[in-house]
């Protein structure tokens, strides 16, 4: 006789649920005794008063959204393009994620904050019920609006249902908030199929699996390329709406300066709290959680799991576990920033000296990266400028720092040529990056593009050098060993070619920093 308490063996792979057993996938909610009666179901559809109208108001990137439109649809002309938010991603069993929108979702849509899971934005080609006959495209906003109070949907659904997740706008609402018409989204699948064969479609990859899914499945019924050449049509389709992104309009620089400075008030936040980490036994989590709790009032939250390194935590370049203590006299660098409602984040990074003031070694080594970022700074301001020349420009005086410290076993014409390079031991990681909705932007444009690109009006990227002694490097004198700086600035080319710090608000220079520090921890608020 089998003891019923004993282990059982595994189900075998091909078994089905017997009658009356719940299959696996549909367990999830066992917590739930939600009734089924008829009678239950009747009485949660009635007696319900007027809803209240949500109020959504219109996107601050509604007025831009078209232009963003029809620059992609004239790359792509004739073509069905299809750009999905992408969906909820489970956290543990039946709780997710906070849902965060695909960046290209994300730009075309002008969708802020947690808005809308499964969604798809379509460019329907040639404005099909477009009464504009010069644009390319029609955009059409695919998503689940709110259900009926009659239905199940209501109280039920606790991805969608009106009890769980709150009121969904309707499908009125959202294109008054938007400016895009909108269509349920159980349309999407015909809408996908029209002309199906005459028309070329494109679908933005890694972003909704389902999405992919039933476009492949739309393909091969009308009779499409699939495969390897749909998958290289696709990735031609991320790359572009990748560089559509390298240059920032108006709003959307607008909303890089707002990032910035709920990044300072973080900053400023972290600071205050500097004091009480000195003997945490998790110091560094101290700076990160005064962080992100002006993040999430100030936006949608972080930008990115912030890094707070203390000491020799400061030489692992993204070290986000934040576990360690702070000591006194320590640096801790801190990389950070707040993600607003619109998606735009901000990347600061700056060494903050614990004890309020940088030791004369901490000093020097402090310098040399702020001579670095303002040597790419000086560079940007040339004519003809290209991306890459920014990296190479701070690389030059990194470089001959560090031959004057004599760790350098080489001279610097030597390690600053392409077969030498001795001098990234120490700062292994880019200097720039583009930024924007993504704390790394626009990465999957073409090489020709980003690194190889003129600086432009509208581009917004960082400055970022350091210098990184391990604590374990021989290589270095033993009162280098364990110092990290890094110094990072958030920069945008302005409307005469000239780059402008966004971060110009949040001190830097040492000297502004001990000032800063010393103001910020003697006020009252």
């Amino acid at each position: 006789m089998t003891d019923k308490n004993s282990p059982q063996p595994p189900a075998s792979p091909d078994s089905s649920p017997k009658d009356g057993e719940q299959a696996l996938e549909e367990r999830v909610n066992n917590r739930s005794h939600r009734p089924s009666s008829e009678a239950f179901r009747e009485f949660m559809a009635s007696s319900w008063g007027d809803r209240t109208p949500l109020g959504l108001a219109r996107t601050g990137a509604a007025d831009f959204v078209e232009d963003r439109h029809q620059k992609i649809g004239k790359v792509f002309e004739g073509e069905r393009l299809v750009v999905p938010a992408g969906g909820l991603k489970v956290r543990s069993n039946d709780t997710d994620y906070r849902f965060r929108a695909h960046s290209a979702f994300a730009h075309l849509s002008g969708l802020e904050g947690e808005m809308e899971p499964d969604a798809v934005l379509v460019l329907h080609p040639n404005g099909e019920g477009n009464q504009d006959g010069d644009a390319t495209h029609e955009a059409i906003l695919y998503f689940v609006p709110r259900a009926s109070r009659t239905s199940e949907e209501f109280y039920a659904d606790s991805r969608y249902g009106e009890f769980w997740v709150g009121a969904r706008p309707s499908l009125a609402e959202m294109q008054a908030a938007t400016g895009i018409r909108c269509e349920h989204i159980d349309t999407l699948k015909d809408a996908l199929a029209k002309d199906a064969g005459a028309v070329q479609i494109r679908v933005v990859t890694n972003a909704d699996s389902q999405v992919e899914a039933l476009v492949n499945e739309v393909r091969e019924q009308a009779g499409l390329p699939t495969g390897e050449d749909a998958r290289q049509a696709d990735d031609a389709l991320t790359e572009a709406l990748s560089e559509l992104r390298l240059t920032k309009d108006r709003y959307e620089v607008r909303e890089m300066e707002k990032a910035v400075a709920a990044t300072k008030a973080g900053f400023e936040s972290i600071i205050r709290s500097l004091p009480r980490t000195i003997g945490h036994p998790r110091g560094e989590r101290v700076i990160e959680g005064a962080f992100a709790s002006v993040a999430r009032e100030y936006g949608n939250g972080l930008g990115y799991e912030t890094i707070a390194a203390s000491g020799n935590h400061a030489n692992t370049l993204h070290w986000m576990d934040n576990s360690g203590t702070v000591e006194a006299g320590d640096l801790v660098l801190v990389d950070a920033g707040v993600e607003l409602d619109s998606l735009y984040t901000a990347d600061i990074t700056r060494t903050l000296p614990v004890s309020g003031h940088y030791s004369a070694t901490q000093a020097e080594i402090y310098d040399a990266v702020i001579e670095a970022a303002d040597a790419a700074f000086e560079r940007a301001k040339e004519p003809g400028v290209r991306f890459r020349n920014l990296h190479e420009a701070a690389q030059e005086v990194l470089a001959r720092h560090l031959a004057e410290w004599g760790v350098l076993p080489v001279s610097v014409e030597e390690s600053l040529s392409p077969q030498g390079q001795q001098h990234r031991r120490w700062m292994p990681h880019g200097t720039c990056h583009h930024l924007g909705m993504d704390v790394h932007d626009c990465a999957q444009a073409r090489q020709e593009m980003y690194q190889d690109g003129l600086l432009e009006e509208g581009m917004v990227f960082t400055i970022e050098p350091g210098l990184y002694f391990r604590a374990d490097d021989l290589a270095v004198p033993a009162e280098f060993r364990g110092i990290g700086v890094r110094v990072e600035d958030d920069i945008v080319m302005d409307a005469l070619g000239k780059p402008r710090r966004l971060s110009e608000d949040i001190p830097r220079v040492r000297e502004d920093v001990e000032e800063w520090m010393k103001e910020v921890q003697s006020r009252r608020d």
